[in-house]
């Protein structure tokens, strides 16, 4: 009897290519679902007010103006936020239109890099089983599947700082083991630059405190020299510092009011918005990762390099934002992808019966989370007005708002320029407010004189509207007599100045 050597098509052969073939296959399936979850309904809430307002209409107006240095509002340059953001929310209205689903591309895409960096760390220093439970812990974690569909940084931030952590890692264990590990020290650089231009320095500062903190806990700290490698820093610097060159050349005070007001003043003041207790964090993350909270204490007692870097992750995010007293839940995004591996390592050894249990769970809190979520939104949004300013509103006829900006309606009118805003711009409260005031007018001192008076009007300006202005304000602030009231939306009116006689004589904004 002669045996004949496998052939290409020999059943031997193929056998063997899918046994290699096949976690790639699972792979693939794996994240072609997580792509499908997380867009589930994506389009369906209107813009929630008035954070992805403002940032989706920041970038509105970068793709309407071209102007993709400097980032603006109503004109004025808005220069909270690096630009990565905007970038990719810019690339997603032109791809699929200006709508409330492609204005979330950003959050998506950082959901998706999220998992993905989660699922690579942990098949290459646990194993694929325990990378698949990870990823699918992850995006059924309620906080996570929301963040998802939120047109913010914050998601995008998360992905990226997972991204420059779990790359990190890997190349200092690869190096502890003796494998090629340069390749993926630079992915960690540019992934941490990327995170700088998608929210400032947390990009940087996060890895770097979660690393050193894994370092110290497993007296691993000569590792940190490894890290000091000068095409990876250079590399960084090359992806990072450009834009904030160019846009500190391009407005003088730039990277002071960046660095020290939106950077340090925020983190160290307490004169902002969303004042939170120390514990805010804990029971945020306790609620809106459930049941999967509840299955941590099963990972407490074991060890490894990785448990340590999990630990040290999630403590370390938990720490560095719950110091602040300004605290809000999508700011703790980053110490979801740790929590989800612990969970999942705590879940070895239970039996698929249960684990899919607390998977129908999960699913069922994700649900719940978005009913809230777009119950809480759906009658905040300025859809029907905006509606009816594309029916009836003729392109040379003026548009202000009195009393209040209204972040998201320059997108869904598809407005092609800023609109004045009435209001009391000498009101001394400005200074010490921290709501859509002193945003514009922060932003008008960094704009030219003209541009600024031409956008932030004295409240005397709605005595004198010319005929044909329409005008966007609160209903118990209305515009004067001779303003028509054309539609009503949520305690919010839109008039018309249709008596050109009582208008008659007025300049008009």
């Amino acid at each position: 009897m002669s045996f004949m050597p496998a052939t290409r098509s020999s059943p031997l052969r193929r056998a063997a290519s899918l046994w290699h073939v096949r976690p790639r296959v699972m792979a693939a399936a794996l994240f072609a679902g997580l792509l499908l979850w997380l867009a589930a309904g994506i389009g369906l809430r209107p813009l929630a007010l008035p954070d992805e307002g403002r940032y989706v209409g920041v970038a509105w107006e970068m793709l309407r103006d071209g102007q993709w240095l400097v980032p603006t509002l109503d004109g004025l340059p808005f220069l909270h936020k690096p630009p990565l953001f905007y970038w990719i929310t810019s690339l997603g209205l032109t791809l699929f239109g200006p709508s409330p689903g492609a204005a979330r591309l950003a959050p998506l895409l950082g959901a998706l890099l999220a998992a993905a960096s989660l699922y690579r760390v942990t098949a290459r220093w646990s194993d694929v089983r325990h990378a698949r439970l990870a990823v699918t812990v992850l995006a059924t974690q309620a906080l996570f599947f929301l963040g998802a569909q939120y047109a913010n940084m914050d998601m995008l931030v998360a992905g990226l700082t997972t991204a420059a952590i779990a790359f990190a890692a890997d190349a200092l264990l690869s190096a502890d083991a003796g494998r090629p590990h340069r390749a993926t020290l630079l992915a960690a650089a540019v992934s941490a630059a990327l995170a700088v231009l998608a929210k400032g320095l947390i990009g940087i500062v996060l890895p770097l405190l979660v690393i050193a903190g894994w370092l110290l806990a497993t007296r691993r700290w000569r590792w940190a020299r490894r890290l000091v490698w000068w095409p990876a820093l250079l590399l960084f610097a090359a992806v990072a510092l450009p834009w904030f060159i160019a846009v500190q050349w391009r407005v003088d005070g730039f990277l002071d009011y960046f660095i020290v007001r939106q950077h340090l003043q925020r983190y160290a003041g307490s004169g902002f918005n969303n004042v939170q207790p120390w514990w805010f964090y804990l029971a945020v993350l306790a609620v809106l990762t459930l049941p999967w909270s509840v299955t941590l204490w099963l990972a407490v007692r074991r060890r490894g390099p990785l448990h340590a870097l999990m630990w040290a992750w999630v403590l370390g995010v938990l720490l560095f934002f719950s110091l602040p007293s300004s605290k809000l839940a999508g700011y703790i995004l980053p110490a979801l992808p740790p929590l989800a591996w612990l969970a999942a390592d705590g879940l070895r050894g239970v039996s698929r019966a249960r684990v899919g249990a607390l998977v129908a769970m999960a699913v069922l809190m994700c649900g719940i989370g978005l009913g809230v979520a777009h119950r809480q939104n759906e009658n905040r949004s300025t859809q029907a007005l905006a509606d009816v300013l594309l029916r009836e509103r003729q392109p040379t006829e003026p548009l202000v708002f009195m009393g209040r900006y209204y972040y998201d309606l320059p997108l869904l009118a598809r407005l092609r320029e800023p609109v004045p805003v009435i209001d009391d711009w000498s009101d001394p409260a400005i200074a010490r407010s921290d709501d859509w005031h002193r945003e514009l007018a922060d932003a008008a001192r960094f704009a030219g004189p003209a541009r600024a008076e031409a956008t932030l009007l004295p409240p005397q300006v709605a005595q004198a509207l010319g005929c044909g202005t329409w005008v966007l304000a609160p209903l118990k602030a209305p515009p004067p007599r001779a303003a028509r009231l054309v539609a009503a939306n949520a305690g919010d009116g839109l008039w018309r100045v249709d008596d050109c006689a009582a208008a008659r004589g007025s300049s008009g904004p």
